[in-house]
């Protein structure tokens, strides 16, 4: 019994040998809105439905090109990026597939890993996914194209300094959106 206070004594001096480190921050919390769809206006060659959470706005961009436009989702700060290019005998759908690769390749630079996958849609259509780990710009990236006369790329973008691995709910959810549109896709007449 006589020997309590000296055990106390000596664990209080041993642990504070140690210097005080702060905890890092909590991540951040992400309200997910329930998934709820609309269709696309009947300008463009293509239509698709996106989630009634975002709005569309034209590319305004000095490189856009007709068709071209961000869906954007206010309640992440995120947008996809969409960019559109016919196909027709004056061009090369190889071209296009090429130009898709060499936009995802820029992102080694940060990117832990890049997976590339062919996702066949359950409206039958096949399109091109490459998901990016670590901290890029984007971190979803596609393409579709009917290979005759329609090609359509997307890229997903926060307008935020949050790291990846802290937006990850938000993330999986606009992929899920993704996925959707890309399912939805259907190609009006050139």
């Amino acid at each position: 019994m006589r020997h309590i206070p000296v055990v106390i004594v000596f664990l209080l001096l041993a642990g504070c040998g140690k210097s005080y480190l702060p905890k890092p921050k909590g991540y951040n919390f992400i309200d997910l809105p329930e998934a709820s769809y609309q269709s696309l206006e009947d300008t463009m060659p293509y239509d698709f439905e996106y989630s009634k959470y975002a709005r569309l706005y034209p590319d305004t961009s000095r490189l856009s090109e007709p068709y071209w436009m961000d869906i954007y989702y206010p309640v992440f700060d995120a947008f996809i990026q969409l960019t559109y290019k016919p196909v027709d005998k004056s061009t090369v759908l190889e071209e296009y597939i090429t130009d898709s690769y060499r936009l995802t390749s820029k992102h080694n630079v940060k990117a832990y890993s890049i997976e590339e996958k062919i996702l066949v849609l359950t409206s039958g259509k096949v399109a091109s996914v490459s998901e990016l780990e670590g901290d890029v710009p984007s971190t979803f990236q596609f393409y579709i194209t009917d290979s005759t006369h329609h090609f359509l790329r997307g890229a997903l973008y926060f307008h935020t300094a949050t790291k990846n691995d802290s937006l990850a709910p938000a993330i999986d959810f606009l992929k899920n959106d993704i996925v959707h549109l890309l399912s939805t896709l259907e190609w009006r007449n050139p």
